[in-house]
């Protein structure tokens, strides 16, 4: 059993950078029981953050082809935190992907530093270059609404052989045919749409939970983001927040004994603001009915720097599919995916997705 972690990237955007950043923030912790804000466990099933090694990355732009993935992470239009600078050269280059959908029409009205510039270069074939890089998950970092993109890197990943962990909302591991297609392969998968340490999604699902749970009757409800990072300019879009919006909302919906409906619960994006960068600003509002049917009402101002708020839930969901690849787990991971994703294959509450994990973990439960 190999105790390094082979992982490929498609989408060098600001997830990315956070994601990469916390591998070399935390590289030298090597204690059980240390306690780092966002993971599970410092070491889980016997692999440390520093056993994540990035073989092969993939993206358009033509400021990140060709470059190192350590500068890469840093070129524009990434605008998130820079909370660990010294990234040492990694030796892997970014490799042009195809862009399919990958970029929507609109941000090529943009200034360059705030919207993405596609390479002139021919996409690679990325099938050959993850058999080459030795890579065995894939994550898939790419925009919101890039239905044909995703399912292109979700096929490759097939092809190759190699693990999926769907970090965007294009459903592939919580739909049938492609959870299917994963088993049949006996390769694991993890999805869809991952959830934040705390985000507007995360905090939303627990307000609604401790009001059902004391008994409040939810009548209506509201979750509005907006940010500045390249994410929120590409979801000015409209038609591509079909999957966003039904990610989010049934997160919530989830919790909540009864279906509001769309006409008394609305989630989704806002709006883009450039100068916020990467800081998403999320306002929730509550409205229910405690005893006696008086009305109570809840409203919530929540800011946070964007990316580096899934950063350590992606480390734990690498760590987390390489189990599974080491046991031949195949197809969706269940306990993984309803922990760390909007919108898994099946939905639990958060304590008990939990619960699972543990479990999994500790090989008491098959996924």
């Amino acid at each position: 059993m190999s105790k390094e972690i082979k992982i490929a990237v498609a989408g060098i955007g600001n997830c990315c950078s956070s994601l990469i950043q916390g591998f070399y923030y935390y590289k030298n912790i090597k204690d059980e029981k240390a306690l780092i804000p966002g993971l599970m466990h410092s070491v889980l099933g016997g692999y440390k953050i520093s056993d994540i090694k990035v073989v092969a990355a993939f993206d358009i732009d033509k400021r990140k082809v060709g470059k190192d993935v350590s500068e890469a992470i840093f070129a524009p239009p990434n605008c998130t935190k820079i909370f660990c600078k010294d990234i040492p050269k990694m030796g892997v280059k970014v490799k042009m992907g195809p862009v399919l959908d990958g970029m929507a029409l609109h941000m090529k009205e943009y200034p360059e530093d705030k919207t993405f510039v596609v390479a002139k270069e021919k996409p690679v074939d990325v099938v050959k270059e993850l058999k080459k890089s030795g890579a065995e998950i894939l994550i898939n970092y790419l925009p919101v609404g890039s239905q044909k993109a995703v399912e292109y890197y979700a096929n490759c990943a097939l092809k190759a052989g190699v693990a999926f962990i769907n970090c965007m909302p294009v459903f592939i591991v919580s739909d049938k045919s492609w959870a299917e297609k994963f088993e049949r392969k006996k390769l694991p998968c993890c999805g869809d749409d991952i959830k934040a340490q705390v985000g507007s999604t995360i905090v939303h699902r627990t307000l609604a939970h401790l009001f059902t749970q004391r008994g409040v009757i939810i009548d209506r409800s509201y979750q509005l983001n907006v940010g500045g990072n390249t994410d929120f300019l590409n979801m000015l879009a409209r038609e591509r927040l079909k999957s966003k919006k039904l990610s989010k909302t049934e997160a919530v919906e989830a919790e909540l004994p009864k279906r509001l409906g769309y006409e008394n619960l609305h989630i989704g994006p806002s709006d883009w603001v450039p100068w916020l960068k990467d800081r998403k600003l999320g306002f929730i509002r509550i409205e229910g009915r405690k005893f006696g049917n008086v009305p109570v009402e809840l409203e919530l101002r929540l800011s946070v720097e964007d990316s580096p708020n899934s950063a350590g839930c992606v480390i734990d969901t690498i760590r987390l599919t390489k189990i599974a690849l080491d046991r031949g787990v195949a197809g969706p991971l269940i306990s993984t995916s309803a922990y760390f994703m909007k919108h898994p294959p099946q939905q639990f509450t958060d304590e008990k997705a939990r619960e699972m994990v543990e479990e999994f973990i500790l090989a008491k439960r098959e996924r």
